[in-house]
Formats: structure tokens, C-alpha cells, sequence
């Protein structure tokens, strides 16, 4: 038959699915779509209908499994309507439609089922002419074949019937049958697996694979999808060596003359700084102090908040000089609440690039890498997850800040995760005690992009923000929590000081 666009690829119409198969499905072939039910096969194949049905093309969905009521109940439940180009054909099942003297014969009743049913798709693809083609699902045809060598014809015939048909056609399985049944592997031009998690706590987590794709170069791996209103949604899995540009390097000051100095005069844009410290010392306050200084500049920033509900977020930040609102109100603030426990890593990690590709951030807060760390299935993976993202916002010219909150307060402190070796600047963040009060200390153990200061100054935390103050040279052991006075006390901040 005669195509009703030139193109090469037929597009899927699910948001990222093209992009992981390297440009959408090559037309004229036969795909697999398979994974356990509520998965999201059915939603997938619909989209694949009506992105047809968009270009002008026919689609024709054939349906063993699903009622032609159910199939536009899911339409509905998703805001969709149906075009005239897109039709539902119910199989019924073949018992229904073979008299009672067919069934009695002494032929087994499973070859005539299969025969009809196969003439019954053969009349209903005549008599549409698609482009497209659903056929849902395999299971049917598998359990009328009876056996693993009679499938396999009966595919083979489908496929080369299909191919002069000249239409683009997607196979539904829902594994539900004994074994590890890889019939159709072999014969499918293209293989794509929708599998779903179940986290301890949290919604469920979905991903799709594609295992195969004959003569293309597709995005191999997991990646990450959810179904919501309107669809199924993919998150391509990102690799950074894709998005290499060229960008001024030049420090990204904080608008804090104490830690700039410290700095060696702020933080290169196109790298990424770790705040660490326990819980209180000010991790967040400081990231914020970065975002409201790119704002005033005039760049846009975008600040991800795990941890703390974002309007006690708001009111913490206005209490000490920070009003995040009217930072917003200039059009250059993006904040975003990120539910770890509804989230997956692949839709976090597209909403950061969206920040950087549509939004133009040149500053991006992480807060915290505790909080990334409790939206990861699977936790020894989180470092990779870090790494192919800090990577891509350095490539933008992003300067990226990441929280976390140690355990501990005072004495040794250890982090849930280990990524000080990704990050080119590390600031270390402590409490001490001196003079009868406990007091907070700032030092730069790290920072691979320029000199900085190695000196250990004490910061505090007031109506105005945060004022860091200077070296705490007359101090040993600051780090430690329990400093050892070596000199004169004039080093510390004084109330009025600053």
C-alpha cells in the first residue's frame, strides 16, 4: 500500500520513546511490545495509533485480549478522543463464532479457532488498509497454536502477510505464558520490554528496555517511565558526552564577601560544589545565598528541594534576609518540591535538564543528595545517577550545588554517600565548641578549578543570612568539634561583630 508520508520512522507518540529508539520505528516492520500486565503496553500501542492517526494515517487496533468497551475506557481515562483514521476491531473469541458441529468434528477444535481467527485479522486489515497495525495480544495466538512450532509459523505467516500489506505493525505480550517463550524475538525487527518495580514504600516504578533494534543505533540500557493523564512518558537515560558546549568559566560569586574569599573569589561556573555538614550548620541557607545571587545578576537559577516542604522553606528563608517570593516574582527563580518517594531518577533528572535546556539555569541546587539518595530502587547505583548528571550541567556551564547532611553533630562525621570525588569543590561545614557557646566553622577542603583559601573561618547565621567572619587563627582542632585555644579569642565573632 501506498504510504501517506515519506518519512523513514514512524513516530511513537510517547514523549522520550523516540528518542531511546534512535529516531522512532522504521516503517514496514514488525515490533514486539511486551511486559507483565500494567505495564503500560496498551497506552503505548494507543499513542502509537494516534500519532498515526495525527499524520493522516490509518490504525487499525485488533484486539484477542481487551473488549472494545475496555480499550475506550482507557481512551477516555486518558482525555483522548478517537479519529475517524484510528479503529477498534474486537476479536471475539473463536468459541463464540463456531457452530456447535465445527466444535464436535473430529478435527481439534484449537486448529479451527486459530484458522479463523487468523482469516478474521486478514479480512479486518483489507478492509482498513492501515499504516499502523496493534495486535493485542500474542498470549491468544499462543495458547490456540498449542504448540512452540505451530506459533512460530503462524507469526512467520503475520509477519510476511503484514509486509505486503506494507504496514508498520506492534505485537502486544504480557508473558503470561509457561516458559521463556522467545518465538518472536528472533522474527521481530525490534524488542522492547516495559517492566514495573515495587519499592519497599513508595508508588510503583516502571521502566522499558529495548533488547533489540536490527541495523539501528538505539540508547541502550533502563530507562525510567511513568503513566499519567495523557500518557506514557519515557526518560531517556542520560549521557553526558552528548552535550558538550563551550561557556565562560568565570567564578560565580555568592554575594558573601567571607566565603568568596575563601573561594578565591566563588565557585567556576561549569563545575559543581558539595556542602557538607550535620544537620543545622546551614547547608541549605548557604546554597540558597548562591541562588539568590545568580538572580540578582540577572541569570536564572533553579533550586530542587527533597527535604523541607517549600513553604517552610520560604518562611525559614525570609526570617534570615532571604525572600525567596520575590525572587520569584522576577522570573528567574525555578522551585520545585521533588517527592522522593514518587519520583523516579529518570523523571528527576529530566526536570533538571529541563531547567538548563527550556528554563536557561545557570545555577542548579540539589537539596539534599540524602533526599536523591531515598528516590533510587537501587541505592548502589545512586553514584553513577550523580555522575552522568553533574557531567551534563558542567558541560552547560552550570554551576550545580549538592547538600548533604552528615551524621553526627560534633567529632567524626560520616556521609550516607561518598561523592566528594565527583564534586570540584567541596565546602565542609561544622559545629565547635569555644568560649561557652557552640559556634559554626567554614573551610574549602577542595576545589580543583583554582586557589583558595585553606584557612578555617567562623560563620553565623542571623536575621541577615549568613556572615562568615575571619580565619580562626588563634584555634586548633576546630574541626574535630572540641578546638584547643592556641592564641587570642579577638578571632571569634562577636555578637555585635560584623
Amino acid at each position: 500500500m501506498t504510504e501517506t508520508t515519506p518519512a523513514e520512522r514512524a513516530g511513537t507518540g510517547v514523549e522520550g520513546l523516540d528518542d531511546i529508539l534512535g529516531g522512532g520505528l522504521k516503517r514496514h516492520r514488525l515490533y514486539l511490545l511486551e511486559g507483565s500486565p500494567g505495564t503500560g503496553k496498551t497506552t503505548i500501542a494507543l499513542q502509537f495509533l494516534l500519532e498515526g492517526a495525527r499524520a493522516g494515517e490509518k490504525g487499525l487496533y485488533i484486539t484477542l485480549a481487551e473488549t472494545e468497551e475496555e480499550l475506550r475506557e482507557t481512551v477516555k481515562s486518558h482525555g483522548w478522543t478517537l479519529p475517524p483514521e484510528l479503529q477498534l476491531f474486537e476479536l471475539l473469541p473463536p468459541e463464540d463464532f463456531l457452530d456447535e458441529d465445527q466444535q464436535q468434528s473430529l478435527l481439534y477444535s484449537a486448529d479451527l479457532e486459530l484458522g479463523e481467527t487468523t482469516k478474521r485479522i486478514y479480512k479486518a486489515v483489507e478492509e482498513a488498509r492501515p499504516a499502523r497495525v496493534v495486535i493485542d495480544s500474542l498470549s491468544e495466538i499462543r495458547l490456540l497454536a498449542q504448540s512452540s512450532l505451530r506459533y512460530r509459523r503462524q507469526i512467520l505467516a503475520l509477519k510476511h502477510y503484514f509486509a505486503r500489506q506494507g504496514s508498520t505493525v506492534i505485537m502486544l505480550d504480557d508473558l503470561t505464558s509457561e516458559g521463556n517463550d522467545r518465538t518472536v524475538h528472533s522474527m521481530a525487527h525490534g524488542v522492547l520490554r516495559l517492566e514495573e518495580l515495587a519499592p519497599v514504600y513508595g508508588s510503583e516504578r516502571r521502566r522499558m528496555r529495548v533488547i533489540k533494534y536490527r541495523g539501528t543505533t538505539y540508547r541502550g540500557g533502563y530507562h525510567d517511565m511513568t503513566i499519567v493523564h495523557g500518557g506514557v512518558i519515557a526518560f531517556p537515560r542520560l549521557r553526558s558526552i552528548e552535550h558538550k558546549t563551550s561557556f565562560d568559566r568565570s567564578p560565580a560569586r555568592s554575594g558573601l564577601p567571607g566565603l568568596d574569599a575563601l573561594l578565591g573569589g566563588g565557585v567556576d561556573r561549569g563545575s559543581s560544589a558539595l556542602i557538607l555538614g550535620p544537620a543545622g550548620t546551614g547547608k541549605s541557607l548557604l546554597a540558597l545565598h548562591f541562588a539568590a545571587a545568580a538572580v540578582h545578576r540577572g541569570e536564572r537559577a533553579a533550586i530542587f528541594v527533597f527535604d523541607e516542604e517549600l513553604g517552610l522553606l520560604r518562611d525559614r528563608a525570609r526570617g534570615l534576609g532571604l525572600d525567596l517570593d520575590a525572587l520569584q516574582a522576577t522570573g528567574n527563580l525555578l522551585l520545585q518540591q521533588v517527592d522522593a518517594a514518587e519520583q523516579s531518577p529518570g523523571e528527576f533528572t529530566q526536570r533538571v535538564r529541563n531547567s538548563v535546556d527550556e528554563f536557561g539555569c545557570k545555577t542548579v541546587i540539589i537539596d539534599s543528595l540524602n533526599g536523591y539518595q531515598a528516590a533510587m530502587p537501587e541505592e548502589q547505583f545512586l553514584v553513577l545517577h550523580i555522575h552522568e548528571l553533574l557531567q551534563y550541567l558542567n558541560r552547560q556551564g552550570v554551576s550545580t550545588f549538592l547538600t548533604v547532611a552528615q551524621h553526627g553533630l560534633v567529632g567524626e562525621m560520616k556521609s550516607p554517600v561518598d561523592v566528594t570525588y565527583l564534586s570540584d569543590t567541596v565546602i565542609l561545614l561544622r559545629y565547635f565548641e569555644a568560649v561557652g557557646e557552640v559556634r559554626r566553622a567554614i573551610s574549602i577542603i577542595k576545589k580543583r578549578s583554582g586557589l583558595h583559601e585553606s584557612t578555617i573561618r567562623e560563620y553565623r547565621i542571623g536575621p541577615n543570612g549568613v556572615v562568615v567572619g575571619g580565619p580562626l587563627s588563634g584555634f586548633q582542632g576546630v574541626l574535630r568539634g572540641v578546638p584547643t585555644f592556641v592564641g587570642s579569642d579577638q578571632a571569634l565573632m562577636g555578637s555585635g561583630d560584623h
